[in-house]
């Protein structure tokens, strides 16, 4: 169904088995497939390929010669019925490429709201992406890898398929993660290694000065005093009455399986 109120350039080819909200933007050129669900007000720009089953929330703003719900690029896909979501609000720039799941996993790659993803990101097949999160140019997720919230990634940074990064993380340009960041640090290097805590972006969240002292305390505890895992978490677990945010890196510690950058 398409409203009324959508913008449908006359050389757009859109299907009837597609969803079109009101308020919705189609520019030249661009093809939408069937089983795609546009929310209201989105914006598509010219030469976009949308294929379903693919679910858009409202206001997205969709630059040029962006691939939106293609198969994705593992061999073991073989046609199965899968799908991608994605969130409110969201800028997705030009030649990104943004793919459904596969049964392998839960058959469904999901992205958040109010993301930047900047010129040619690639967020692969089962893919989880928070929100508020911000991929600069060349940014590209291997299959299966779960981003948290408040997230930056780096140009060019790439990270290994079944990879975590927690949430107000920060990737530098160029990294390369074969392990998972924790909440709240910041990595570079190939291979990527921890470097402390991301300062900054917590201060312009809103973060006070005694919270981001006890997150770096945090930090050291996991990082500077030659503890395992176990044993930072332990420790770790009088602070969360402080500033119950560390029971982000808590949580992550916990349910890490690959390991933690070090």
């Amino acid at each position: 169904m398409i409203d009324s109120n959508a913008q449908i350039h006359e050389t757009a080819i859109v299907s009837p088995e597609a969803n079109i909200a009101q308020g919705v933007v189609v520019g030249p050129w661009s093809i939408i497939g069937p089983e795609v669900d546009i929310g209201a007000d989105t914006i598509i720009g010219s030469h976009c390929v949308l294929k379903g089953p693919t679910k858009l929330g409202a206001r997205n703003k969709i630059y040029h010669y962006v691939t939106i719900g293609e198969d994705c690029q593992d061999k073991k896909y073989a046609g199965e019925r899968t799908y991608l979501e994605i969130g409110d609000d969201n800028v997705i720039r030009e030649h990104c490429t943004l793919h459904r799941g596969t049964v392998q996993d839960k058959g469904i790659t999901k992205v958040g709201s109010r993301n930047l993803l900047m010129v040619n990101v690639h967020i692969a097949h089962d893919c989880v992406v928070g929100d508020d999160c911000i991929f600069a140019n060349n940014a590209t997720l291997a299959g299966h890898v779960h981003i948290g919230n408040w997230v930056i990634f780096g140009g060019l940074a790439a990270i290994h398929q079944f990879g975590r990064v927690g949430d107000h993380a920060f990737v530098a340009g160029m990294a390369a993660l074969n392990q998972d960041v924790p909440p709240f640090v910041m990595a570079a290097g190939h291979y990527a290694k921890p470097f402390g805590i991301n300062k900054e972006g917590l201060k312009r969240r809103g973060f006070s000065p005694e919270a981001i002292s006890l997150i770096r305390h945090a930090y050291m505890i996991v990082y500077k005093e030659g503890n395992t895992i176990e044993e930072a978490v332990n420790k770790l677990l009088p602070l969360v009455a402080q500033e119950p945010s560390i029971q982000l890196l808590v949580d992550f510690l916990k349910e890490s399986t690959r390991g933690i950058c070090r």
